[in-house]
């Protein structure tokens, strides 16, 4: 089961940050699986390992991992009209969720709540 998520994990990209000379790194697909290292090299190695493990727990619970991003290519959208507060609220939600974008978060938490 580790080799099949090591090989989705592989798979999902890696977004990086550096702050006081160290790296942090984030799964695109999986935006709350976290990795850090003192290199790039061992911040992508760190995330990916985080990736896989947390991929493993998907499947072993019975439950479908995140498409990698290339996988699929969005085409459609959706217009959601809110108030100042709940764009607001959502906003610092997806900041606390680790998500860089509303989109994401919502998007995110509308396919896991249909799962």
């Amino acid at each position: 089961m580790l080799r099949e998520a090591r090989q989705i994990a592989e798979q999902y990209q890696v977004v990086l940050s550096r702050e006081d000379n160290h790296w942090y790194g984030r799964g695109l697909e999986m935006p709350t699986v976290f990795g850090d290292g003192k290199t790039v090299e061992r911040c992508v190695a760190s995330t990916r390992e985080a990736l896989a493990g947390a991929v493993a727990f998907l499947i072993e619970s019975g439950n479908r991992p995140p498409a990698p991003a290339t996988a699929a290519r969005r085409t459609e959208q959706v217009n959601v009209r809110l108030t100042t507060d709940e764009k607001l609220l959502l906003e610092a939600s997806a900041r606390q969720h680790g998500f860089e974008g509303l989109s994401d978060f919502i998007r995110t938490a509308a396919i896991e709540a249909t799962g």
